[in-house]
Parts: C-alpha cells; sequence; structure tokens
C-alpha cells in the first residue's frame, strides 16, 4: 500500500492524452501538488531505449509476442526505478500509458489474447496497478487525421498500422471499459482541447480529495 495516487491515461492514437496530462500536471505543480509526469514505453533511461526498439517504423518484422515481452520490459523497469518510489513518497503520478495499451494493442489488437498478456504484466507489475484510469475515447480516423496534421506528434511504428488495426484497438479499450468499470472511467476526446482538460482534472481532483491529498 502507498501513500501516494497513481493515474493513468489510455486511448487510441491521436485521443489527445498526452496533452491533456501535459496540462494537467503543470497546474498541479503550479498549485503546490507533489505531481510526477511519465509516459510508457519510457520514463526513465532504460524504457526509453526499448520504447525506440518496439516503436521504431523500420522493425516491421517484430513478432506481437516479442512486442508484448518487451513493453513488460519497459515497464518493470519504468515501475521500479521511477513510478513506485514516487508513491512511496507520497506523490501523484500521471502516466501517460500503463498495462491496459498492453492488454489493448497486444492483446486484443494482434490477437495474442488478453489474459495472456495480463499474465505476463501480472510478473512485470505485480500488485502495483492504478487507482484511476482515464480513458480518452475517440474514433479512428479523427485520431489519425490529428496525428498526420500536427508535426508535434510523434509518428511510431504503430501510427502505420492498418485502418482495421486501430478499429480493433478501440474495441479492445472498450471492453475493458466494461471489465473494469470501477477502475477505468470514459472521456469523450472528440470535444474541444479545453473541454477535456477540465473533464479530466475534475476526475483527478476528485481522486485526489478521496486520499487527502
Amino acid at each position: 500500500m502507498y501513500n501516494g495516487l497513481f493515474i493513468t491515461a489510455e486511448g487510441p492514437e491521436g485521443a489527445g492524452k498526452t496533452t491533456v496530462f501535459q496540462s494537467i500536471a503543470k497546474s498541479l505543480q503550479d498549485h503546490g501538488y507533489p505531481v510526477i509526469l511519465t509516459r510508457e514505453p519510457g520514463g526513465i533511461r532504460i524504457a526509453e531505449q526499448i520504447r525506440e526498439i518496439i516503436l521504431n517504423p523500420a522493425h516491421t518484422e517484430m513478432d506481437p509476442k516479442t512486442e508484448a515481452l518487451l513493453y513488460a520490459a519497459a515497464r518493470r523497469q519504468h515501475l521500479v526505478e521511477k513510478i513506485v518510489p514516487a508513491l512511496q513518497a507520497g506523490k501523484l503520478v500521471l502516466c501517460d500509458r500503463f498495462i491496459d495499451a498492453s492488454l489493448v494493442y497486444q492483446g486484443y489488437a494482434r490477437n495474442i489474447g488478453i489474459e495472456e498478456v495480463f499474465s505476463i504484466n501480472r510478473f512485470a507489475v505485480e500488485n502495483c496497478m492504478p487507482d484511476l484510469t482515464i480513458y480518452f475515447d475517440v474514433d479512428p480516423e479523427t485520431g489519425l487525421q490529428r496525428i498526420a496534421h500536427s508535426r508535434r506528434w510523434e509518428v511510431n511504428r504503430l501510427d502505420l498500422e492498418s485502418l482495421e488495426f486501430h478499429h480493433k484497438v478501440r474495441e479492445g479499450y472498450l471492453l475493458l471499459l466494461e471489465k473494469f468499470p470501477d477502475r477505468i472511467r470514459k472521456i469523450n476526446a472528440s470535444k474541444s482541447l479545453g473541454e477535456v482538460i477540465q473533464e479530466a482534472r475534475k476526475m483527478i481532483i476528485a481522486e485526489m480529495k478521496k486520499r487527502g491529498m
């Protein structure tokens, strides 16, 4: 049991979750809250190096199970090196993607199986699951169009997948929403950025109040 609060952002490519979490993290930090903003895969040196391997557009031959194992490896190192120490110190950890991304992208969209990928990640994360996961829902066409029209966004190997793949990603997230209703909450990410930030911020503040932060 940790003193901190662990909140993750999930969603299809181009849902805007990264921009939203960056805005909220800065706002809370400006008000003196102890906030750590991080991402997956990545967040620390080793995991960022694994990220480069996974998302490199040149690595089209990568096997789906190899991909799943690399994500789990990056997640484990990120967890023990950055997330857990921050939670033990009583901080709010905002993480752009976590275990649900693996369940959806590799487990569901790549047809490995949600439970199979979950078993790999149980080994990686042990009992450290998010207290709250905010799912930013947007249709694949809108999300990919956002990426195509913004040079600020990283275009990676997953962005180049077929439209059918991205539809499966969204289906997978909606399945998890039904599977974990107490942890995952949905936001309509098709709304304006300001509206999405406001809604997500309310959710985060509510969880912080529950913890007395």
